[in-house]
This record gives C-alpha cells, structure tokens and sequence, in this order.
C-alpha cells in the first residue's frame, strides 16, 4: 500500500493545501492529523465574531467529516504527534508509528505567554483557534469589560470587534503608539484615533504587572501605578511559530521552521507551509503569503517542483473604526516617509532615493487607493 501524504494541522494552511493537491492528484492517499476537532474556518473570521454576532458554531464552515468526505482523506482529530523520525519516513503518535510519502508541517504558531502575578491568571484568554474562540465566548456571557494585552494588529482588531460587540475595552500595551512594527506614527495616531472614538481607552507604556479577583470582576494592576477594573482579559501580545518538534526531529529552525523556495526543510521529504514556516529567511504570518505556498506546494508534492514567490503582499487591518491598508517596505530597505492627507484619510508612502514607492500604508478614505499602488510595489519575494 502506497504511504501517504500526511498534513500536520487543518487551520488554512492545511486544509487550502489539500485542496489545492486535489486538485492535482486524486488518488494519493491523504492524511491530515490535528489537535483540534479538525472544523474548517477562516483565523482572520475570530477578530470579526463578536461584531457579527457569531458564536464558534457561527463561524465553522465544514465539521471534520465533511471536510474528509470533500478532500477524499482521513482526518485524525484531537491526536498530538509526539515525535518524527525522519530517516525512515515516519511520525509518531504515541506508541502508534505512522508512515508517510511526505510529510507537510502546517501547525502553526502558538500564542506568547507572558507570566502575570495574581491569582486571575485563569480569566486570560489568547484566542489563536476556533476552540480558543468557543471558551472566550462562553466566558464572556453576560460580562461587560474586557482588557486587551497587546495594541499589535490583533489586540487592535479584537479591540475594534468587541467594541462593536458591546464591550467597554481597555488596550494595554509597553510601545508608544499602536501596531509599532506595522505602521508609521502617522497612521498609527489615525487608527487609533477611529478606535478611541469607539470608546476603546489605551494605556500605552505600561505593562500588566498583576491581576486579582475582587468582588466585581478583576482589578489589572499596570506598572506604572494604575489600576484597571475589568472581567475578562484577551491576551494578543503576539505569536512564535511553532518549531519544537521540528527541532527536536533534526530539522533546521530559525524563527520558524526553516524551508527553501520550494517549501522543502532541511530533510528531502518534510515540507512546512504556513504560520510556523520560514521560507527562504522570511516568515510572514497573513493569509497571502500562505495561499501562494498552499499553491506552490501542491504542484511539487504531485510531481511538479514549483518554487514559491511573493508579488506585493498588502495586509488589510480589520478595523472599521478607520480602515487600514498597509505594505510594509521589504526587509532590509532604507526608504523616506511621505505622509498626505488629513484627519483619519492619510496616504503614507515609503519611497527609495529615486522616488520609486516601497511600501505604503493607507487609512481611512485613502485605502481606495490600494489597487493603484499595489502595482507600483515590488515583489516581496520574486
């Protein structure tokens, strides 16, 4: 009997995979392993649920049986691989051995953690997974104040989405301004001016030093003396790819898993995809750069080696509150910042010594201007 091509994980990274093999390939046995109950959904949905009034049930598209039945694969859900042995072509799951053709890691990242003093460390929540989702909403029922750890684009969606949602939200976060590693002062002040007027309050500098239980919820205690009543914390302090088992098989890691153009690790038939991979040096946690490898991907593991390449990858930030575009310059580049417009509709360009545009970030009404601009960026990865 022919090994399968076994997919570790089923967020979008694995399941856009699959269906992207087969297309190609209808007949090669498929296995996709996850930890969690194997539903379909789409991440970026978790930080839209509360202003859509949708619960985890609200937000699966397909349980783990239909999605097997649609990609002609077994799907082995709630299972946790404990190790890989890559030399002869195997995984395990506890004392079970699995053999495989190839093997795609696609789990992900998991969430920072960052240990708080207190006895209300069990009211944090990091939504990173729809399971993640279902124990928020539960646990927020009938509460009223929520505080956010971390002002990065996530903290900023979740802060935008619950205000909607009917939660008074409080951002707390060690940085000067909003989204510092996303966004030029300029459009940050922009978006979190269209959240303020949302009624969302930030306490930018400090850091949540202690969270107690009293009588009406929690009280967060910052570093800088303040004291925050609340009765829910979300953490979104950030993510770190998931590389330990990887690490653990052999297989080179950086900031992620380390894989070429091709998608491939440091083992001939292991690949990575997705959150937890870092091709060719750059490890990009958005939806673009994954349906590109899902694409790639699936070419070479039918057959067809296809290298990976990144046209201009613009990110758009879930804000309604004022609206973001942003394409940050590539890696590396030293470019001058141009900022027109006014109020919340700012145009901020990022432009080399030849006045050629590198990145941009749009806010507000100037986010019409993306399509025009995306033509002038360059690859992020030709």
């Amino acid at each position: 009997m022919t090994s399968p091509v076994v997919i570790i994980g089923t967020g979008l990274a694995g399941y856009n995979l699959a269906r992207e093999f087969r297309k190609l390939d209808a007949q090669t046995p498929l296995l996709l392993i996850t930890a969690d109950d194997g539903r379909s959904y789409s991440k970026p949905m978790l930080s839209m649920g509360f202003a859509k009034q949708k619960d985890a049930d609200g937000l699966c598209m397909a349980e783990a049986g239909a999605m097997a039945e649609q990609l002609n694969a077994e799907i082995r859900t709630h299972t946790r691989i404990s190790g890989i042995d890559p030399g002869h072509k195997r995984l395990w799951i506890g004392e079970e051995a699995v053999e495989y053709r190839d093997l795609v890691l696609a789990w992900g990242a998991q969430t920072v953690q960052v240990p708080i003093e207190g006895d209300g460390g069990h009211l944090v929540f990091p939504i990173n997974d729809l399971e993640d989702y279902a124990r928020f909403r539960a646990a927020a029922a009938g509460k009223q104040r929520v505080l956010i750890l971390g002002a990065g684009l996530i903290g900023c969606e979740f802060a935008n989405d619950m205000s909607l949602g009917g939660f008074k939200v409080d951002v707390v976060a060690p940085c000067e301004q909003i989204m510092p590693t996303l966004l030029h002062p300029a459009a940050a002040a922009a978006v979190q001016g269209g959240l303020e007027g949302l009624g969302v309050r930030f306490h930018l500098g400090p850091v949540l030093t202690r969270l107690q239980q009293v009588t009406q919820g929690l009280e967060a205690h910052l570093s800088d003396g303040s004291v925050i009543a609340c009765d829910l914390v979300v953490s979104a302090i950030g993510l770190r790819p998931r590389t330990d088992l990887a690490a653990a098989a052999g297989l080179q890691t950086n900031r992620g898993v380390s894989v070429d153009r091709e998608l491939r690790t440091s083992h001939a038939n292991i690949f990575a995809l997705g959150d937890c991979a870092e091709v060719d040096g750059i490890n990009l946690l958005y939806v673009m750069p994954l349906m590109s490898c899902a694409r790639a991907l699936a070419q070479t593991l039918a057959g067809k080696p296809t290298a990976v390449s990144y046209g201009p990858m613009p990110i758009t930030v879930k804000t309604p509150a004022c609206p973001v575009v942003v394409s940050p310059a590539p890696q590396g580049c030293e470019g001058i910042w141009q900022v027109e417009g006014q109020g919340s509709d700012l145009k901020v360009l990022c432009l080399d010594a030849d006045g050629k545009l590198l990145g941009y970030a749009l806010t507000g009404a100037a986010v019409m201007e993306k399509l025009a601009l995306n033509r002038q960026l360059p690859p992020v990865m030709a």
